[in-house]
């Protein structure tokens, strides 16, 4: 593979996609993870509810990861080596700082799930209402993870 200046810019827009995203899945998937801690300190029953609301935000580093193999398959960063331009370069990066930014939305799914461990420690009922109202906030991060995939069919880039 050559490297160019387009290749350049793909893997950036690569490494943005998964690196945002990761610092937002991390940052909830922590937030989350302090609320449960205190959960099952008072009862330890209530391990399991904990763990899946405190799994939602990872989603987000998922979709980060899913765009950024997208991106590298589909200008041969892995597998078959192309012909990267720097306006295609772009238009990956693009991409990328799509899903990226969509990535920060774990944040803010981390505090809902966080908030929700504690309406579930009170009332276990309440569990599949918490799950509704912390995967509200996944919705935007699975929009930039599509818009990632119609930009990359739209270059043909994907599926060309």
């Amino acid at each position: 593979m050559e490297f160019t200046l387009g290749v350049g810019l793909a893997a950036l827009g690569a490494g943005i996609s998964m690196g945002i995203a990761a610092i937002g899945a991390g940052i909830g998937v922590g937030i989350a993870g302090a609320a449960g801690a205190g959960v099952i300190a008072e009862d330890p029953k209530k391990f399991g509810s904990v763990l899946v609301l405190q799994a939602l935000p990872q989603t987000q580093g998922i979709y980060g990861f899913l765009g950024a193999i997208l991106i590298m398959i589909g200008t041969g960063i892995l597998g078959t080596p192309i012909e990267v331009s720097t306006p295609l370069g772009l238009i990956c990066l693009g991409a990328g700082v799509s899903m990226g930014l969509g990535g920060i939305t774990a944040i803010g799914q981390g505090i809902t799930a966080g908030a929700c461990m504690g309406a579930v420690a009170k009332r276990p009922e309440s569990f599949g209402q918490g799950m509704v109202l912390s995967v509200m906030s996944e919705t935007f991060a699975v929009f930039a993870l599509l818009i990632l995939i119609l930009i990359l069919v739209g270059a043909k880039v994907l599926g060309g």
